[in-house]
């Protein structure tokens, strides 16, 4: 079994209540989220609370997309912690963390995904780093999100 984290960060021109409203809430992850456009088709439900804590995500797709589950697990004014499941197209669990911090021109955004390989992934994980698979994923959701918080 192995480790990994993956970590992007840009400054964003918006407070950090705006990009964290963007963050704690689900159905607005669809403006911003690199991984909402990988199937027109994508089926989503909502549940739990409506944002923050509790609130979950259900997500199944074409081949891309895959399925599975994300739930908030916290919520404070400088972080969102999200707990993601995949089911296909293979079983994982991470942990996805926003930080937001104030900085010169706007607010800091750190985006950190976490997680452990264990079988098949982790011998993957050898030759095809998580950085190198994921990294261009977080730059592109962290682009979009500071393309969505100028959006009134």
């Amino acid at each position: 079994m192995s480790s990994y984290v993956v970590e992007r960060r840009t400054t964003v021109d918006a407070p950090a209540d705006r990009i964290h409203g963007l963050v704690a809430d689900f159905h607005e992850w669809p403006a911003w989220s690199p991984w909402e456009d990988l199937d027109p088709d994508l089926r989503r439900e909502y549940s739990g609370a409506a944002r923050g804590v509790g609130a979950r995500y259900a997500w199944s797709g074409n081949r891309k997309a895959g399925r599975g589950t994300m739930e908030i697990v916290g919520d404070d004014p400088d972080r969102v912690e999200v707990r993601v499941a995949f089911e296909k197209p293979f079983r994982s669990t991470s942990t996805s963390t926003f930080r937001f911090t104030t900085a010169a021109g706007g607010t800091e955004v750190v985006w950190s995904l976490a997680g452990e390989q264990s079988g098949l992934a982790a011998l993957l994980g050898r030759l095809v780093p998580m950085d190198r698979l994921l990294g261009g994923d977080l730059e592109q959701g962290l682009t979009r999100l500071r393309t969505a918080a100028a959006t009134p």
